[in-house]
């Protein structure tokens, strides 16, 4: 390639020497840093992307500039050591091929471009375009370029799901879960946007990620727990993050509605129990008092007649008795006095 260059490079040189008379040596250097740099180029690695199951197309990126004829070509791709294609002297050939690729390619002789049919995600990987041509009988290798095949398959839109059941209680939490499935390649993460009176929160939680072994697709799942809210109205949305390239997958809003008459409600059944329970206790602690206080008034009366009788029926030496006992056995602190009767002498 640099052998046909170099005339152009010095017919290029005397055009510019009359007009820019010192920057004739910058000129050269740059034209022969680009000649350095073409081989590079021709061999640069390049992406190309397939939905799963659909054809992808691998390029070869060789002009053929000399509209050479096919007949003068071989053509071969490889996949590491696997042959993928082979085009002998402009007729497709399958001895060589590898198992995995027999009838799933095919040409494009006019875009120099290899079909791959039903592409998987098996298939990814190197691809390497090798260009022979044939100059007095012994094929050169003229051109070689590769490109990188990644498969793509779409996730389902990203899906919310409430995991608590019943009536919302205060202090309690509202549990949501996320789940994207049958993707590929894996995602980046998953994010969270919750929004009310007028503000918006992104939260980033962790994402579960699982793949199926057989079809070697992706399922992500991702939870949130939020305290219950005290305004009336939330929106919460679910961001999947497939890649800069890829995009970002966002489900449907899920809107939560709570009436303050709801609010109002769940706190009154919260204190209600509570202010039952102290009216419960105060009403038993005051039959407690009132029966202590019928039994000490119960006590004082039935003992006031047995004193009576005693004073009446007893003899000047019985009612000399130790009356300090009778008291402490009533448990009664006041102190009796009694007159002593005056007996008749005979």
């Amino acid at each position: 390639m640099a052998r046909f260059l170099l005339p152009k490079a010095a017919e290029c040189t005397e055009v510019l020497a009359p007009v820019h008379g010192k920057s004739i040596m910058e000129v050269c250097m740059l034209l022969l840093y680009a000649m350095i740099l073409l081989p590079g180029i021709a061999d640069s690695e390049h992406q190309v992307k397939s939905f799963l199951s659909h054809t992808a197309y691998l390029p070869c990126y060789f002009a053929n500039s000399q509209k050479t004829d096919m007949k003068d070509f071989r053509v071969f791709w490889q996949n590491g050591h696997e042959v993928v294609h082979e085009v002998y002297y402009g007729q497709e050939k399958h001895d060589n091929l590898s198992p995995k690729y027999i009838n799933r390619t095919k040409m494009d002789m006019g875009k120099w471009t290899l079909q791959l049919l039903n592409a998987g995600i098996g298939d990814e990987g190197q691809y390497k375009c090798i260009i022979q041509h044939s100059e007095k009988g012994s094929p050169k290798v003229i051109h070689t370029s590769e490109c990188s095949l990644h498969i793509i398959a779409n996730y389902s839109q990203p899906e919310i799901a409430q995991l608590h059941t019943g009536k919302l209680k205060p202090n309690e939490h509202l549990n949501f879960s996320c789940s994207s499935s049958g993707g590929y390649p894996e995602p980046e993460k998953m994010t969270w946007l919750i929004s009310h009176e007028n503000k918006t929160h992104r939260l980033t939680h962790h994402m579960d990620v699982s793949q199926d072994p057989v079809t070697k697709l992706y399922n992500v799942t991702s939870k949130l727990s939020i305290p219950v809210p005290t305004s009336t109205l939330i929106n919460v949305s679910c961001l999947l993050h497939l890649g800069e390239q890829l995009g970002t997958l966002v489900s449907e809003p899920l809107s939560i509605e709570i009436h303050v008459e709801e609010i109002v409600q769940m706190k009154t059944n919260f204190f209600g129990p509570l202010i039952a329970v102290i009216i419960l206790i105060t009403l038993l602690l005051g039959f407690v008092i009132l029966k202590k206080n019928r039994n000490i008034s119960s006590t004082n009366q039935n003992l006031a007649p047995k004193i009576i009788e005693l004073c009446q029926s007893s003899s000047l030496e019985a009612i000399q008795f130790d009356t300090e006992a009778i008291i402490q056995t009533a448990d009664w602190e006041p102190s009796l006095h009694i007159a002593r009767p005056e007996v008749p002498y005979s």
